[in-house]
This record gives C-alpha cells, sequence and structure tokens, in this order.
C-alpha cells in the first residue's frame, strides 16, 4: 500500500512488489513451467536474473513452442524496458499502457532487480488518487462546520474497530468490490478518528465485502481530530445500532429504493 502524505507525488517504489520470483538463464523451460503450475500465484512470466542483475524476461508464452530442455536464456527477452523505483507512477502507466507490456522489472541505479511494477499496480494507484480528494474536501468541511483541527494519516485498520455510519448495502455491488480486493484494487477507506472512536466515513461495500472474504484489516485514509466533537453521522450510528460490520445489511439491488420509485411511476402510468 502506498504511503506518504496527500502532497507528495507517487513513484514506482509506492505500489512495486518488492518480493520478487526470478528464473536463472540456465533454467530449463522445464523447470520455470514446472514452477509456473506448482506456484499459488499468477505468473504470466519471470524477469531472468544473474544473481540480481536482469538479463531478460521470459513470459509463459515463450515457453509454449519451445522445447522442454533449452535453457532460459534462448528463448527470453533480452531487450526489455525497465522502470527506475524514483519513476512517477503516471510515467510508469504511461510505458505500461502504451507498450502493452503487463509486468515492468524495476532495477535501481547499479542496475540491480528492486522490485516489479504491474499493469493491476498502476489501476490501484490511478483508483487511490481519487481518495485524497475526498480525504481533502471531508477535512475541510470538518473544520468548517465543527471548528476543529484535522490530520491526515495513512493506517491499516482492524474491521472489528470500525463503526459504520451506513446502514445498508447493495448485493450486486458487493461482487465488484470482492473482485476489487482479491486483485488489490481496492480504494482505501476514509475513516474518522474522533477521540479514539473509528468512524467509517467513506467505504461501506468495500468493508461488507472484505467481512466476506474474511479479511480482517484493510488500508484507510484516518482523519485525526484534535479534539472530540459531536458528529451527526455518530448520532446516525447511534440511532440505527450500528456497532460494527455486521450490523450493515445486505440489500437486494430489486429493493434499491431508485428501482422501486421507477416501479411506482410505472404503475401510475
Amino acid at each position: 500500500m502506498a504511503q506518504g502524505t496527500l502532497d507528495e507525488k507517487p513513484r514506482v517504489r509506492d505500489y512495486m512488489t518488492r518480493d520478487v520470483a526470478t528464473v536463472d538463464p540456465g533454467d530449463t523451460v522445464a523447470d520455470v513451467a514446472r514452477r509456473i503450475d506448482e506456484s499459488d500465484e499468477p505468473h504470466s512470466g519471470f524477469p531472468v536474473t544473474s544473481g540480481r542483475r536482469v538479463e531478460g524476461f521470459v513470459t509463459a508464452r515463450d515457453l509454449l513452442l519451445a522445447d522442454d530442455g533449452a535453457p532460459i536464456f534462448t528463448i527470453m527477452t533480452d531487450d526489455i524496458i525497465v522502470a527506475h523505483p524514483e519513476m512517477k507512477i503516471t510515467e510508469a502507466a504511461r510505458v505500461i499502457l502504451r507498450s502493452g507490456i503487463q509486468r515492468l522489472p524495476v532495477v535501481d541505479d547499479p542496475g540491480k532487480l528492486v522490485g516489479i511494477i504491474s499493469n493491476a499496480d498502476v489501476v490501484r494507484s490511478q483508483i487511490e488518487r481519487a481518495t485524497p480528494s475526498k480525504v481533502r474536501k471531508l477535512m475541510e468541511t470538518l473544520t468548517s462546520i465543527h471548528g476543529v483541527d484535522t490530520a491526515e494519516e495513512r493506517r491499516t485498520v482492524a474491521l472489528s474497530d470500525l463503526t459504520p455510519t451506513q446502514n445498508r448495502v447493495y448485493t450486486d455491488e458487493l461482487e465488484g468490490r470482492s473482485y476489487e480486493l482479491e486483485n488489490g484494487l481496492a480504494e482505501p477507506l476514509v475513516v474518522i478518528d474522533n477521540g479514539g472512536e473509528l468512524l467509517l466515513a467513506d467505504g461501506h461495500h468495500r468493508v461488507k465485502a472484505a467481512h466476506r472474504l474474511d479479511i480482517e484489516g484493510m488500508g484507510a485514509y484516518v482523519i485525526v481530530l484534535a479534539e472530540r466533537v459531536e458528529l451527526g453521522m455518530a448520532e446516525t450510528a447511534d440511532k440505527q445500532d450500528l456497532e460494527g460490520v455486521t450490523d450493515i445489511e445486505e440489500v437486494d439491488y430489486a429493493h434499491h429504493p431508485l428501482v422501486e420509485t421507477t416501479k411506482r411511476l410505472q404503475k401510475n402510468e
């Protein structure tokens, strides 16, 4: 999960995977195919390294028509594009999207492999860019209405510590949120820390989907209030007896108020 303040420009180092599976130039096609088959993680390909120096990249497609005993250095692509950890994520996105490459090895100044950045990582970075503007507006609103100073932090919050401020979510949307969580694409939550009470301001569908998947903690932008204040959303939670994630009701889309209104309008025609 990316770190830093809202004003920092996100870099490749903020989103890259640091624990990178690699193969050796002398490994055989059969060796690498076996690793792909036995891995619990999806692999479209591997950086080929000698020590930590990148020599090339081999994809699953490269393996298809090669002899099982062929060494990887004979089929790998050795003219590859790499990224630097200090490269802006937007620049990496342009390279990935324009070239059609799914994963870029990330190398440091001495040319050593330090990570890998994927198209999924780029998508996640673009999703997260939308969240700071929500946070900033909410901070300004809280200061304006309650006259309280605020600060922003990035934390991993336990779902069991959150107090919901919305009493229902829609079942069909949970499917999309579950997919995002399973693929590392979920937008961070927005949480207000009001004197130690963690109020969930944005992300009720994500939290409910995470609960379904037995996920115990999620990344969040946390707005910390300098002093405890009486918040309308906290009063709403109290009135609706919302104490935890399990109190959020799942509603089928057919019962969405707008759909019901449309049906009533049709009956009145």
